[in-house]
């Protein structure tokens, strides 16, 4: 196939189709929720803070055990682990709709979290293996991959409030099942075994031989992040004086710093520290954690003033975050076909500084703003967010050797995740009052935040490599015949 082709093969549409199928259940149970907050609340008798953990369980064990599924899909196979994980979310979505009070919801979301994990990096890890061989279909794959998940984030809140309206709240998690079971039979019709992924492949010879499970790495990595999270969320409640706060935090400290010990001398690490010895690679992480910090943690907020503020019910609040689909819509499918002409940088510059202007907008927003305040806002952010993030994901494959696709991409969406998650905690902490004043108040921080955050993702960005590196073809290439 050559670079003047103008549209996808037959099987490698289907390809696309199928594995964007995990990436949207996924996505889209990270906000989906949000919208049905107070009434999970009011049914299950949960406060501000266990409202948090519902969210925040499940991103969590999506972030830490990432590094894990991408070991596990590069040593018997992506495919495989896709397929495995598409049933255990069937599975524990349908415990989540089933629960009978917060802690039976807490612990279903934990484990839907690890389906999640299973699908994310092993769906990137089968786009590159289908694309990879052809740099620019690979940056229109990604785009249009990246724009299914960036979509389903964004209709999150709409679609949640039009099921809660008309089924309850239990409804936005027993959705996901006939969505699993298309996305199953896709995998297992339409989705090739790669010859890597064959039983006798492993036995082979390899210059980068698969990895297994680092148990410690993956046991620190847990808790240092659940540590952390969780003295976040409570320092409001308790203050940074509690010995839970306090002791929390050092844990995580403590834990980190164990953490990069046990993976510089460990010799198969769950992370590879050697990954983040490219400049591009490293950029395009810490640019990813500043995006999904922000709007992981402003879409909880929202969620907030919307419905506790401004009186929403959930399906008005979900129509109020209609313009965010549509921005991501337009942008993610506009980055791909930025990116494939222009490189990676352009995109990533643009987008974090239409976001930021979008977020200070956002700062000016209180109780009494119109409806009609929030329109620009809520365009800007998607939009700056949908033509980075392909670009972001583009950059981080193109800096990679391809037979390690499957990990580089599940520590882009750990990082990513793991931002999220801390955004759900720290600024739900800021707005976590009963009063609408501090809903207000948390919100306006949240933003400053927000655009600082943002700044520092305009810098990140100037340092990615503007287009992909000359082997990344010859890369590609390897990787379809391995």
């Amino acid at each position: 196939m050559n670079s003047s082709t103008s549209s996808f093969p037959p099987a490698l549409g289907r390809v696309l189709a199928t594995v964007s199928v995990g990436f949207v259940v996924t996505q889209l149970d990270v906000t989906i929720v949000n919208i049905a907050l107070p009434r999970i609340g009011a049914d299950l008798q949960a406060n501000v803070a266990g409202l948090q953990w519902v969210v925040d369980a499940y991103t969590l064990a999506f972030a830490v055990l990432m590094l894990s599924a991408g070991a596990l899909g590069d040593r018997f196979g992506a495919r495989r682990m896709y397929a495995c994980g598409i049933v255990l979310f069937a599975l524990t979505s349908l415990a989540c709709g089933l629960a009978l009070d917060a802690p039976m919801l807490i612990a279903a979301r934990a484990a839907q979290g690890i389906g999640a994990a299973a699908m994310l990096p092993n769906s990137l890890a089968l786009l590159n293996q289908s694309f990879g061989h052809e740099p620019k279909l690979r940056a229109r794959a990604v785009g249009l991959w990246t724009a299914s998940g960036a979509i389903s984030i964004a209709a999150g809140p709409v679609a949640g409030g039009l099921l809660i309206a008309a089924f309850g709240w239990r409804s936005i998690f027993l959705v996901n099942l006939p969505i699993c079971v298309a996305g199953l039979l896709a995998t297992l019709l339409w989705i090739p075994h790669p010859p890597a992924a064959q039983p006798g492949a492993r036995g082979q010879a390899s210059a980068t031989p698969p990895r297994g499970i680092d148990l410690g790495g993956q046991a620190l990595a847990i808790v240092a992040l659940t540590a952390f999270v969780a003295a976040v969320i409570e320092w409001r409640p308790l203050g940074l004086a509690h010995p839970l706060v306090a002791g929390g935090f050092i844990v995580a400290l403590l834990a980190a710093g164990a953490f990069v010990l046990v993976e510089a001398r460990v010799a198969r690490p769950m992370l590879p520290l050697s990954l983040f010895g490219t400049r591009t690679f490293s950029a395009a992480v810490l640019f990813g954690i500043c995006v999904n910090l922000t709007y992981y943690g402003m879409v909880f907020v929202l969620s907030l003033y919307l419905q506790r503020v401004r009186g929403y019910t959930p399906l008005q609040a979900g129509l109020a975050f209609l313009p965010l689909t549509g921005g991501f819509l337009i942008s993610n499918v506009a980055s791909g076909w930025v990116v494939g002409r222009v490189g990676v940088r352009v995109p990533m510059i643009l987008g974090a500084i239409t976001a930021g202007l979008g977020y200070g907008l956002l700062h000016f927003v209180d109780a009494g703003t119109p409806l009609v305040g929030l329109l620009l806002p809520f365009l800007l952010i998607p939009s700056g967010m949908g033509l980075a993030v392909p670009a972001m994901t583009t950059a981080v494959l193109a800096s990679t050797e391809a037979k390690r696709a499957g990990t580089a991409s599940a520590v882009l969406n750990t990082a990513r995740q793991a931002g999220g998650a801390v955004g759900v905690a720290a600024f739900g902490a800021l707005a976590g009052g009963a009063a609408a004043t501090q809903i207000v108040t948390g919100m306006q921080a949240a933003t400053a935040i927000s655009v600082g955050l943002l700044a520092l993702g305009l810098v990140l960005a100037c340092l990615v490599h503007p287009e992909p590196h000359e082997a990344v073809s010859a890369r590609g290439a390897r990787a379809a015949s391995d």
